[in-house]
């Protein structure tokens, strides 16, 4: 079945992200397709009947995302178990999630009509809370976990297991826990690989920890890790995706484990990962900027 029904989400709080949603809606609307907008997107640009973002992602073939990472990252969070595709289109900074450049959106989704596209299902850890004070529900990452030390002025002392077994206690600012996806993000600025985002792993990165020999580790994905929070004093969090983020009290224990669903994102067509990887870290040459942008 092809692609007949497109959502389009947006940061609402991008410039020109109301703009370009006009363009590519209509864009599409010429080309006999429908098109959903979500709620918000939707109340900006004037159009009525906007959805939330489950109810959208129930209803079309494909979601167009204006913005950066955070956006996706967002979306992912909304939409756990609703295996919909996924196309980034970056109105961000670096945006490893939003492949594709607002020059060349309309080429890049006509290729992607046409089934001429790749969809990358990309890992998710499912993260748990647990403590004498708090337990909260399962919730879902795109990219990371990270237990960090907050308004803390001090290190955290954290014990890690794998599987139950104890791996060591890190005394550091905190640790984190990341999918591949995640992997090019705080992971990468805390020392730790690039992992190709296909992989199937979980990698563990301390930050500035006390002991210089406490490097990160790539774990298998089917491994349940735990951390226990020893520190006594209060200001320890945890912060999902960056985007989510609860208070840890001594004894708390966090479970990270591999979750059973999915996000589904589109490669871009118009270029592989390497050159993406390339031109996001600057190997070789500069960064190309938005300059001169046609999108359609």
């Amino acid at each position: 079945m092809g692609i007949k029904r497109i959502g389009i989400v947006a940061n609402i709080e991008k410039e020109q992200s109301a703009e370009y949603t006009i363009v590519l809606r209509d864009w599409l609307l010429d080309r006999g397709l429908k098109v959903y907008l979500e709620k918000h997107i939707a109340r900006k640009v004037g159009a009525p009947d906007g959805m939330d973002r489950r109810h959208l992602a129930s209803e079309v073939d494909l979601i167009v995302v204006f913005g950066g990472d955070g956006t996706i990252l967002r979306l992912a969070h909304f939409i756990r178990g609703i295996e919909i595709p996924i196309v980034g289109i970056n109105m961000g900074g670096f945006g490893y999630l939003t492949e594709v450049n607002l020059s060349e959106m309309c080429s890049a989704i006509e290729r992607i009509l046409t089934g001429n596209f790749e969809m990358e299902k990309r890992m998710m850890l499912d993260v748990s809370i647990k403590g004498q004070e708090t337990e909260i529900e399962e919730q879902a990452v795109l990219n990371d976990v990270v237990i960090g030390r907050g308004n803390l002025s001090r290190m955290v002392e954290l014990e890690a297991f794998v599987n139950g077994a104890f791996l060591t206690t890190f005394k550091a600012d905190g640790i984190i826990v990341s999918t591949p996806t995640g992997s090019t993000a705080y992971s990468l600025s805390a020392g730790g690989p690039i992992v190709f985002p296909k992989m199937a792993c979980m990698v563990l990165s301390p930050l500035c920890p006390h002991m210089l020999t406490n490097r990160p580790i790539i774990l298998p994905a089917g491994v349940i890790v735990t951390v226990k929070l020893l520190t006594k004093e209060p200001g320890v969090t945890v912060i999902l995706d960056g985007q989510i983020s609860y208070d840890l009290k001594t004894g708390d224990t966090v479970t990270i484990a591999r979750s059973p669903y999915v996000t589904n994102l589109i490669s871009s067509p118009l270029r592989d990962y390497w050159e993406i990887l390339r031109t996001k870290l600057g190997w070789g040459r500069l960064p190309e900027g938005p300059t001169n942008i046609k999108p359609c």
